[in-house]
């Protein structure tokens, strides 16, 4: 048996891909923070529910409609991404002139009340979602067995993370969308519709966070609590990448996820709180986060 400093290869590398696993949800669930907060200064508290609500829809469309895990990655988002809508027009948009805490608290109310629904209709305990007959199995690769549908959640979480990313840095289109949070007078001066702007991008950062949610829904049983176990954790990888900064939260989301993984192997006792350990010491000496801006 391989053997790394005194740590059984195939234990080692195991907790490196499960590291990567929950690297790619921290990554995805903070991206989407990031875009609403660096887009429109909202601190969206009920990013874990709404996570959780793409869990659900996916469950609820291959239950009740019959429509399977592929087809769920496309509609969950874009369902989760039209209720994101409805709340921004009807909710969130009211807190864009406010101090942050009112936001935070709405969000945070909003995310109770998301979470409170589904458990009085479905209950706490978890429900399962089976992994599609496609990705199911595993490879042997000599020092270790990879499961092919956790490769596959790396893989797909770091296209969508970079797309996203590219998008909003690197065409038009997202220039346009920077522009129209920083000065909305002058880009409305040139005809484009901010207010529809600001809501598209609310509703595409919740599509960010029900896509994470079915990507999860074969990994962790689908429950109404299955969010709150990921949102602290992604509030701190926010922070350390940078509020607002999309790249920061990527980059990391994976990092950190590593950092934890490896943390189990060496030091099991801190892994729970070895992410917020990291938090401390960039906020002592970076308080922008390593990719955050100067305001």
């Amino acid at each position: 048996m391989i053997m790394i400093f005194g740590v059984p290869g195939p234990l080692l590398f195991g907790q490196v891909l499960l590291g990567l696993i929950n690297g790619a949800f921290y990554a995805m669930l903070s991206m989407g923070l990031a875009i609403i907060f660096g887009m429109l200064n909202i601190i969206n508290f009920a990013h874990g529910a709404l996570f959780m609500m793409g869990a659900f829809v996916s469950w609820m469309l291959l239950q009740y409609l019959g429509i399977g895990y592929f087809a769920s990655l496309i509609l969950s988002p874009i369902i989760v991404g039209i209720f994101g809508v409805i709340l921004e027009k009807t909710l969130i948009h009211r807190m864009y002139r406010l101090d942050h805490l009112y936001g935070l608290l709405l969000t945070f109310g909003m995310s109770l009340v998301i979470e409170g629904l589904f458990r009085n209709y479905y209950g706490s305990s978890g429900m399962p979602y089976n992994i599609p007959a496609v990705l199911d199995g595993a490879t042997n690769l000599g020092f270790m067995y990879l499961p092919i549908y956790r490769a596959w959640v790396v893989v797909a979480a770091l296209v969508v993370c970079f797309a996203t990313w590219a998008i909003l840095e690197k065409t038009s289109l997202g220039a346009t969308l920077r522009a129209a949070t920083e000065n909305a007078a002058l880009v409305q001066a040139f005809g484009v519709d901010v207010p529809r702007v600001v809501t598209l991008t609310f509703g595409g950062g919740v599509a960010l966070a029900a896509f994470a949610g079915v990507l999860a829904a074969p990994i962790y049983s689908v429950n109404p609590d299955m969010g709150d176990s990921f949102i602290n954790t992604v509030f701190a990888v926010v922070v350390i990448g940078g509020m607002g900064s999309i790249l920061g939260a990527i980059i990391t989301g994976f990092a950190l996820g590593v950092i934890e993984g490896l943390t189990k192997v060496f030091w099991p006792q801190a892994s729970a709180t070895v992410i917020f350990f990291v938090m401390v010491i960039i906020l002592l000496t970076m308080p922008r986060g390593l990719f955050g801006k100067r305001a």
